[in-house]
């Protein structure tokens, strides 16, 4: 109900020519949107529930946004343990919807809050109010370990400009992440944009989990920034065998990764790639 661009007055100043040449012109220019998305869980019943996080989100998707947040943190394990998502009115004003209600279905425990750990994540990274490595290292009921998937490095090396053909707000704006769901064909399932990597993988997630696609064994999971631990322990919980990135991985991705028994792909960029862990999914 949100929308992912704007559009702001700004100073254009081009220095790339000499003497007269140089030029200072106002014109429009599309930013993508950056706002606050807060998730209630709780039971049925009257009451409001009880606030569990704030993402700082591009708006579009949110329920997805929601779903698989809730299940990538392990808070839930399938869109069955919520009985009703909404987008609700907020206490701004004009209303914003930036607010998702999350009903968890009956027999569902509560989520309750670790003071170790604080809910508050912004678009640049999701982990950084959580005390301590132990403490997000939420364990997948998913075997990853024993998905048999196998693709060709040719077919990787593909998969970034099928991507890229997909990200229309990042045309406008140039300032939007991307992650995005193939298939062992490599046909493109899904894609989500933004301005937070973490959420745009929450996205596909949720996305999944509604469609009743858990877990997602055989796919590969293609983000367009750097593979981070939570992204790696997000794909994990989604049962991906295969996380891909355009960029470097972190050390506790790969060692994630590896304990997990995913396959690690980074710096996937043209006919080149490092291949960190899982190399007997990409044979050759």
């Amino acid at each position: 109900m949100g929308r992912a661009t704007d559009r702001r007055s700004v100073l254009r100043i081009d220095l790339g020519a000499t003497g007269d040449r140089r030029t200072r012109v106002r014109r429009q220019d599309t930013l993508a949107v950056e706002e606050p998305l807060e998730i209630r869980v709780g039971p049925a019943g009257p009451g409001r529930r009880r606030p569990l996080a704030v993402t700082m989100r591009t708006p579009g998707d949110d329920l997805d946004l929601a779903i698989g947040f809730l299940l990538t943190e392990g808070l839930i394990r399938s869109a069955e343990d919520v009985h009703t998502a909404q987008l609700c009115a907020g206490a701004d004003t004009p209303n914003t919807y930036n607010v998702v209600d999350v009903v968890l279905s009956p027999g569902v425990p509560e989520p309750t809050t670790d003071p170790a750990r604080n809910f508050y994540t912004t678009s640049s990274c999701g982990v950084c109010g959580k005390a301590s490595i132990e403490s997000v290292r939420t364990r997948s009921r998913f075997a990853v370990r024993e998905d048999p998937l196998e693709v060709t490095a040719e077919l990787l090396a593909a998969l970034p400009d099928r991507l890229r053909a997909a990200q229309r707000a990042f045309d406008r704006t140039g300032g939007l992440h991307a992650a995005g769901l193939f298939d062992a064909d490599g046909e493109l399932l899904v894609l989500r944009e933004d301005v937070g990597r973490h959420n745009a993988v929450d996205k596909v997630i949720g996305w999944a989990a509604r469609a009743d696609r858990l877990p997602l064994a055989g796919h590969v999971l293609l983000v367009s920034g750097r593979a981070s631990f939570e992204l790696t322990q997000k794909a994990w919980m989604a049962g991906v065998p295969l996380l891909a990135a355009v960029s470097a991985p972190s050390t506790l991705a790969a060692e994630l990764a590896e304990e997990a028994g995913m396959t690690l792909v980074g710096f996937l960029r043209g006919p080149t790639m490092n291949v960190y862990t899982g190399t007997q999914r990409v044979p050759g």
